[in-house]
């Protein structure tokens, strides 16, 4: 459904399968075919694996299955019982990736995937990553379709990969462990900082390799947005269900976001806070959630003590960011701290006007406010004042007179 969505939206099949054969696999054929699901029509991929059809099918942006005349458990961790799909560890995969002569981009962003499953089984099953091994996942079509998602998406190369809520599906699942609720537990882990819902479909619909997918592409999970919509693509999926078993990928043009107005000779800009109360992190763990923070684009972040229930002593996490910089900060806020839920608070911030500029000599560079056009107060760069201080052994206050009289030794 990934490499049919794909091809609907405009990437070539014939450059796709180019591409894929880099990887040096033999005994594969990849095909693309019209179809229809619940009368809308889109694209339907099927792996030819040494004469035989094995259709990607999933349970609609997860892991993929394959359908003979053999009767499978559908699930990641399905056993191969005459199926003819081999099994592959995580080495195994690696080296076939690293070894390959698919881009830098699609290489990198293949390895993402299957490291992210990789470390989810991992957790799942209390075995280290590189003991891991790949079943359903690791054979020839899902290694097809896996690395070739990321070679549609290197192919087609957007500034970035929004995506809504996921649907995870409900009932339940049966593997090679017994039969488990759904989602899967690696599904679970995977997901963890996107937006799900269950039960719109009685059976698994996004498994460890879709969430995967989603987890190593998309930027930024979104309820809504200004685009314009400009093509869409539809990959079909082999079930036949009494709702459209679609995967469907969109290439949008975002509409710009207004660039800060100035009123009365302040700036106003509409930005939003993201707020968190820990109480488990050390100042340690906490520095470097500040500086990855500024790092993915945070215009500002404090750190503020508060007092807990229980009367724990606890950290606000306060960070303010455009709102283009929501997805990337999110998923910081997630895999850095140890917070499980936030608050985010759209916000107005008023500023003055600020220009970057440099001393009459050269000696330091400035900052200056404005109040409309007239400048109002300007300050040296404390990163200058700390070196001069630190030069001639006196105070940042002294230094900054010294960078200011031009007289830096």
């Amino acid at each position: 459904m990934v490499l049919g969505a794909f091809v609907d939206l405009g990437v070539d099949p014939v450059l796709l399968r180019t591409e894929l054969s880099k990887l040096g696999l033999g005994g594969w054929a990849l095909e693309f075919m019209r179809e229809d699901r619940c009368g809308i029509t889109g694209i339907h991929a099927v792996v030819n694996l040494e004469g035989r059809s094995s259709h990607i099918a999933q349970d609609d942006a997860g892991h993929f299955h394959p359908h003979d005349h053999h009767s499978h458990n559908h699930d990641h961790h399905e056993q191969d019982h005459g199926s003819g799909h081999s099994h592959h560890s995580w080495k195994d995969i690696r080296r076939l990736i690293e070894n390959s002569g698919i881009s830098g981009g699609a290489k990198k962003r293949a390895l993402a995937i299957f490291t992210l499953i990789a470390g989810a089984e991992s957790q799942v099953h209390g075995v280290p990553p590189e003991d891991i091994a790949f079943h359903e996942v690791g054979a020839m079509d899902s290694i097809i379709d896996i690395v070739g998602a990321a070679i549609c998406l290197d192919l087609l190369k957007p500034d970035r990969v929004t995506c809504g809520e996921v649907e995870l599906g409900g009932g339940m699942v049966a593997c090679e462990h017994g039969v488990l609720p759904v989602p899967a537990p690696a599904t679970v882990i995977l997901c963890r900082g996107m937006p799900v819902k269950t039960g719109g479909f009685d059976r698994e619909m996004t498994t460890p390799t879709g969430a995967a997918i989603l987890a190593a592409s998309v930027d930024e999970f979104i309820a809504g947005g200004s685009f314009t919509e400009l093509r869409t693509g539809y990959g079909i999926g082999t079930r036949k269900l009494d709702k459209p078993n679609l995967l469907r990928v969109s290439w949008r043009e975002e509409r710009n976001i207004p660039a800060p107005v100035l009123e009365g000779g302040i700036l106003a800009e509409e930005l939003v806070l993201i707020e968190a109360n820990v109480d488990d992190m050390s100042g340690e763990a906490l520095g470097f959630l500040m500086e990855s923070l500024f790092e993915e684009g945070a215009l500002d972040v404090t750190l503020s003590p508060c007092v807990m229930k229980k009367s724990r002593p606890g950290t606000v996490v306060s960070v303010l960011c455009p709102p283009g910089k929501l997805g990337v900060l999110r998923r910081v806020m997630f895999r850095r701290s140890s917070t499980i839920g936030f608050r985010e608070i759209a916000v107005r911030r008023l500023s003055l006007k600020r220009e970057e500029g440099l001393t009459a000599d050269g000696g330091g560079r400035t900052k200056t406010v404005f109040w409309g056009d007239k400048p109002l107060r300007s300050k040296i760069e404390y990163e200058d004042r700390a070196r001069v201080a630190r030069e001639q052994g006196v105070s940042l206050e002294d230094a900054e007179r010294i960078i200011r009289d031009g007289k830096i030794s």
